[in-house]
């Protein structure tokens, strides 16, 4: 990556499915993108529990996942909250940046909300997809579809990166540099004064 500014990561928060897909490929690069972050020192975010694809490291888990053991013992640092929405906000704040394997309905709200969040700028934040055995073929080739639509600008759609190895899409992230759009910046959004110190996502005009 000579002459790229590389952006230091330090955390990265991983998306990824409750069951572990039919492929054994998905799971062989869930294992080797641990290895891959494991090696560059960067943390590992993610959902909680042990179920699929789900890792290790930091689990941010919402309390009704706990009833019951429904996902399994969280490995590593456990992290409870109240709500799927309160998750989501922990994610992005301690993460530097957002990579989504493959997954379902969860995964896929997961990776939009931040592409969304991102567009907004409230924040600026590296956002990829692990395209393993073109897993993500049909979903980006709706996006480039929205984009020629006019429902996706082509600024956004420089959001959500794409890579077939784990290497390449972390590189991919050091190298990402924020566009905002000049109208969607102006808004502003701004932190509760809680006690948590939580992000209120609510818009001033």
């Amino acid at each position: 990556m000579e002459g790229v500014s590389v952006r230091k990561i330090k955390k990265i928060c991983v998306f990824c499915g409750a069951n572990s897909g039919k492929d054994v490929a998905f799971v062989n690069a869930a294992f080797h993108l641990g290895e891959v972050l494991g090696k560059r020192k960067i943390d590992l975010v993610y959902g909680g529990g042990k179920l699929g694809l789900m890792g290790q490291v930091l689990g941010i888990i919402p309390s009704a996942f706990t009833i019951n053991n429904l996902v399994g013992e969280t490995c590593g640092k456990e992290i409870k909250v109240a709500t799927m929405q309160e998750r989501l906000v922990m994610m992005m704040e301690l993460s530097d940046a957002f990579i989504a394997l493959p997954g379902g309905f969860g995964t896929l709200e997961e990776l939009f909300q931040m592409i969304s969040w991102a567009q907004l700028s409230i924040h600026n934040k590296p956002i990829g997809v692990l395209n393993i055995n073109g897993f993500f073929n049909g979903l980006l080739s709706f996006v480039d579809h929205a984009v020629k639509q006019e429902f996706i600008t082509p600024r956004a759609r420089k959001i959500l990166i794409s890579a077939t190895t784990a290497d390449e899409l972390v590189d991919k992230l050091q190298a990402f540099r924020f566009e905002p759009d000049p109208a969607l910046s102006k808004l502003k959004w701004s932190p509760s004064s809680s006690q948590k110190e939580k992000l209120d996502l609510t818009l001033r005009l």
